[in-house]
Parts: structure tokens; C-alpha cells; sequence
């Protein structure tokens, strides 16, 4: 305490609470008088109350949170934007930022002046939080001196201690802050820091997996997976535990799989988790698939469509019933450039409904079903029912049986628009994936409006990019034979995007739109090459053709188009063919 009125106040607090009696009181502030001292210091001395009691009166009648740091709560990153020194003499130290707020965990958050120097070094608005002086300097030797290790911080911990599983109760509301986690076994911090850390780098998914010598968890960053913390061993069946409470599922049920979900509160905004558990031969493998808005592109703009394509799509989009399809493997963006499909054309004069597994997002002005096979509710039945509910728009999540692919059909020849995904390698094996479902040819051929295949190409980083030259091989493989010499770009590496030379994903679109051509050939039931060369011949390009236009332009590497893209033919497109910029481009190397 630095002031008397504030003594005084907390004096008064400890009298109303029967900590001390006012007799003990009126000595104690005779005493801080004469000597200088704080009044918490000399009721500790004496006894009269223990520290962590001392400090939440004090943080009463402050107004500011307490809290005793643990590992987990404190981004060490933070502490360069203070410094080691300062930090010593401010006895404060970042916890956490969020946005331009900086929130520091303070021996004397009453400190004005302490508050103001923190704001001119970092440049933030601070929102302090009350700790131990002592607490508060153990993190900042130990953050200062590199010892942010979770292996070793943890192996320093009793048994005892690890083996701490907290429940929590369903009905504590529908999300999980996290930064109110101030309590809790190191187990919980430990999955506290995986995600926090896996949400600040804007991972997709964290894997949580079984190891001979304990556990690794990884998480994937632009398609990757890269290493985030090795535990010690002995702590892998209690990370599970944890995971499975917090995402509903049965931690007591090891030997099948299960499927959970939670919603939390990190770096000040809500994110929704799903959780998959697998039995290994060594033990549970977890997956959490991070499901974070703030990474969402919902406008068709912002998804990378060159200008041509991006019309095409849109054209597509506009008509009043038909199937639009979108294909690519797993993970290629599929959901999102559906959702941003719908976005464009939603509206309050429309009753839109989709069906998925799962609903990843949820959007405004539209009706989201979520498919539940155990209790019968299929792709094929929702649909069903969505068709009685007088919908113009449907959204179907992926078509994956010929009994939802019948039924997406119908809709479509019955005054819908419907939306779709499909598994298959390129725009034209749509309709041969179609046919092999058994649709029948003429169907399929006035049902459909047209075809979007898609991959997701790693982008330079901006950060270390420097220019090279590709091998021949690559230039051949991208059919640039002809432009030997030209340079192009690619990343060195860096902090910036975990050395390796990428940070964000651009889309790579190929769009085929079905034209009285198109359609007399499914109606014919042609094979999918006969329909590859008919795109070809109208100056459709492949998906490596338009990867290789991305990588023209400087957003991507060669050999980042050819590891997501794969050749089936050797075409060429014809000359004069128009790239996203309007110069001329010709590029060779059909994809799949």
C-alpha cells in the first residue's frame, strides 16, 4: 500500500470481514505512519492474515482481478515488449493481448505512474491484475533466462499434482473462457497452452498423439503438421482425459471412437472446437478440429477466384434451380466457398436451408441442420424433409451415397438451387462420380448448372520472400519449358512463418460451367476425357494451369502448384488465353 486513505479502506474491509479487530487496526495504522510501511506488510508479519487472503482484500477494494500466475496464463513472448529490467522494477509483467489491450499481472495495480510507463513501452492499453511481488518476479527471471520449457516445467511437479482431472459441469453456460482458468491441475494448463497457442498461430487442428516415450502433440498450420509440445511421459492417458471432459465425451469408454464438441473463450472472442478420439495400439489419439471465425473469408472476393472464374461462379450461381458442385479432397475449402456462395445470394426474401455434418459455422438468415446418423437423421432423410419445407436454396454438406445424390438431383429439376460437395479429382469427374452413383445421364444432364474443383496453395511469405530460379524439371512439369530463366518467388524462411518459407493459403479454382455443349455430352454419358478436351478447346483451364497463373503473379511457389495439383494430360491452352491481370499466358500441364 502506498497511500493512507487506501490503508484505511482495506483496514476497514479486514475489520467488517473480522480479520482484525479495530483496536489491532488503530496500532497497525499508528505504526505504517511512523514507519512507512504498507499495511499488508505488517499484518502478514504479524500473522494476522496470510498473503494469498491479503492480496484478494487488497484487489477488493481495488477493483481489479487477482490472480497467482501459472504456467499457461503467461504469453512469454510479451515480456520483450517491457523488457527484463523494467519489468524488475515495475514488478509487472504481460499476461496476455487482446487487440490493443495488454493485460500485465502488477504487485501495485493502484500504481498510477507504474500504469503510464507500462503504456509508454508497450504501447497499449493496460488492464492490470493484482499478483504476488514474489510470484510476479519467479516468471520474470524465469521468462528472461529462456526457461519456458512445458517439459520441464511439468516434470518439476509432483505426481499427485499431474494426476488432477477437473470436471466441469454442463451447466455452467455454453462456452469455456479460458483466460478465467487461473485454478486448475498443470494437466489443465498444459491444454490450455496447446490451444491458446494453436488459436494465436491460426492452426486448423491439434493432434494429441499416443508415443512410445509419452506423447506428441502437433498441430497443422497451412496444410502442415508441425510440432507444438512434447509432455514428459506418464501424462498422455490424463491430456485425454482432459480434452474428453471438456468436449462432453466418455473418458471412461477408451476402445471406440467418439465425437465431441466444446465452445471456448480465447484471446477475447468465442471458438468453437470439435473433438474426435481414436483407439491406438499405444493408447487414445485426440483430434480438435479449431473452428475460428475470425479466419473465416465468407466473401466470394476475398476466397482468391481470378476475375473470369469469379464470373463464371457467379453466373452459375444466379440461376433459379439447378446443382452446383464443388470437389477436392478433404481439407481443400470446400465448405468455405460454399459458404460464401450462400452469402452472396442469401437474402431475407429467401428461405434457405442446408444440411451438414457438421454445421461448422453458423450464419445468419439461414437454416442449419446438423446430419445425426445414430438416430436415423441422414443426409437423404434431411433432405426429404427440407424439400416440405418449401426452401429455394438448399446446401447440401457432401453428397456421398446415391441415395442423397437421387435426391439432390430431384430437388434441383424441381425449382431448387442446390449446392453441393463431392469428392472427386477434378471438375469434369464430377459427372462420371455422378453417373457411377447411378443417375441416369439425361438427369444429371438437365439437373446440373456446374462444377468447381479447388485445392489450397501455400503463399509466399511476405516477410522472407526473395526471388529464385526453378529447376528445368519444374518448369517442365508446370509446362513453363519455354520461359527458362525467369525468376520467381519463394520464401527463405523465417521466425515469422516457423522457417518454413509460407504463411497463408490461397485458393486455386477451376470452374466448369455446363453449356448446351457440356450437357449434350453428360446426356450422352461421354467419358471424362472426351470432356477434358472439350474445356480445353474452349480455353477452360485446368487446375495446374491456374496454379501456375498464381505462381506467375508472385502469390505461390512452382513447387507448391505441382505438390497440390497432379497432371493428367499434357494440353496446352491456346494462345492468347488471359490471366487474372490481363496479360497474355500460355501454360501447359492439365490437372486433376
Amino acid at each position: 500500500m502506498t497511500e493512507l486513505g487506501t490503508a484505511s479502506r482495506l483496514g476497514a474491509a479486514l475489520v467488517a470481514e473480522g480479520a482484525i479487530s479495530p483496536e489491532q487496526l488503530e496500532q497497525l495504522l499508528a505504526e505504517q505512519r511512523t514507519s512507512g510501511r504498507m499495511l499488508g506488510e505488517l499484518l502478514i508479519e504479524r500473522g494476522m492474515i496470510d498473503s494469498p487472503r491479503m492480496l484478494r482484500f487488497l484487489a477488493q477494494q481495488l477493483g481489479v482481478p487477482f490472480c497467482q500466475l501459472r504456467h499457461g496464463l503467461v504469453d512469454f513472448s510479451l515480456l520483450s515488449l517491457v523488457g527484463e529490467d523494467e519489468a524488475r522494477r515495475l514488478a509487472a509483467i504481460p499476461m496476455f493481448k487482446v487487440h490493443d489491450t495488454l493485460t500485465v499481472a502488477m504487485a501495485e495495480p493502484q500504481s498510477l505512474p507504474k500504469i503510464d510507463r507500462l503504456h509508454q513501452l508497450t504501447g497499449c492499453r493496460i488492464r492490470p491484475v493484482l499478483a504476488p511481488r514474489e510470484n510476479i518476479l519467479e516468471y520474470v527471471k524465469k521468462f528472461a533466462s529462456g526457461n519456458t520449457d512445458v517439459d520441464s516445467f511439468l516434470a518439476s511437479l509432483s505426481e499427485s499434482e499431474v494426476e488432477v482431472v477437473e470436471k466441469e459441469s454442463v451447466d455452467e453456460g455454453p462456452a469455456t473462457n479460458l483466460d478465467r482458468m487461473v485454478e486448475g491441475s498443470p494437466i489443465i494448463n498444459l491444454v490450455n497452452v496447446a490451444l491458446l497457442t494453436a488459436i494465436k498461430d491460426k492452426a486448423s487442428d491439434i493432434h494429441v498423439e499416443p508415443d512410445k516415450q509419452g506423447t506428441r502433440v502437433r498441430y497443422r498450420i497451412d496444410g502442415v503438421l508441425r510440432d507444438l509440445m512434447k509432455p514428459p511421459p506418464g501424462l498422455h492417458a490424463a491430456i485425454v482425459s482432459r480434452i474428453k471432459v471438456i468436449g462432453r465425451m466418455d473418458i471412461a469408454e477408451k476402445r471406440l471412437p467418439q465425437e465431441g464438441r466444446v465452445r471456448i473463450v480465447a484471446e477475447g472472442r468465442e471458438i468453437d472446437l470439435r473433438v474426435s478420439s481414436m483407439p491406438t495400439l499405444l493408447g487414445e489419439k485426440i483430434v480438435l478440429r479449431i473452428l475460428d471465425k475470425a479466419n473465416l473469408r465468407i466473401r466470394l472476393e476475398d476466397l482468391g477466384f481470378r476475375r473470369q472464374t469469379l464470373e463464371t461462379f457467379q453466373r452459375m450461381l444466379h440461376q433459379p434451380y439447378g446443382l452446383v458442385l464443388v470437389t477436392g479432397p478433404t481439407g481443400s475449402g470446400k465448405t468455405t466457398t460454399l459458404y460464401s456462395a450462400l452469402d452472396l445470394i442469401r437474402s431475407p426474401e429467401k428461405n434457405i436451408v442446408t444440411v451438414e455434418d457438421p454445421v461448422e459455422y453458423q450464419l445468419d438468415l439461414i437454416n442449419q441442420i446438423q446430419v445425426h446418423e445414430a438416430i436415423g437423421m441422414t443426409f437423404a432423410r434431411a433432405l426429404r424433409s427440407i424439400l416440405r419445407q418449401d426452401p429455394d436454396i438448399i446446401m447440401v454438406g457432401e453428397i456421398r451415397d446415391e441415395e442423397t445424390a437421387r435426391v439432390a438431383v430431384q430437388a434441383a429439376l424441381t425449382g431448387h438451387l442446390v449446392l453441393a460437395t463431392l469428392h472427386t479429382n477434378d471438375a469434369p469427374g464430377a459427372v462420371a462420380r455422378l453417373l457411377d452413383m447411378g443417375i441416369e445421364p439425361y438427369l444429371l444432364a438437365s439437373a446440373m448448372n456446374g462444377v468447381i474443383a479447388q485445392r489450397l496453395a501455400r503463399k509466399v511469405c511476405p516477410h522472407c520472400a526473395a526471388k529464385y530460379i526453378p529447376a528445368p524439371s519444374v518448369l517442365e512439369d508446370a509446362g513453363l519449358l519455354d520461359r527458362p530463366g525467369r525468376p520467381f518467388r519463394k520464401g527463405a524462411g523465417c521466425k515469422e512463418c516457423h522457417n518454413s518459407g509460407c504463411r497463408g493459403r490461397a485458393g486455386v479454382y477451376a470452374v466448369m460451367e455446363v453449356t448446351s455443349e457440356v450437357r449434350r455430352m453428360i446426356h450422352r454419358a461421354a467419358p471424362t476425357h472426351e470432356i477434358r478436351e472439350l474445356l480445353h478447346h474452349k480455353g477452360v483451364l485446368t487446375l495446374r494451369e491456374e496454379g501456375v497463373l498464381l505462381a506467375l503473379d508472385g502469390q505461390t511457389c512452382l513447387e507448391e502448384v505441382l505438390a497440390v495439383t497432379h497432371s493428367e494430360d499434357t494440353s496446352m491452352p491456346p494462345e492468347g488465353q488471359k490471366a487474372g491481370s490481363g496479360e497474355a499466358a500460355t501454360v501447359g500441364g492439365g490437372s486433376a
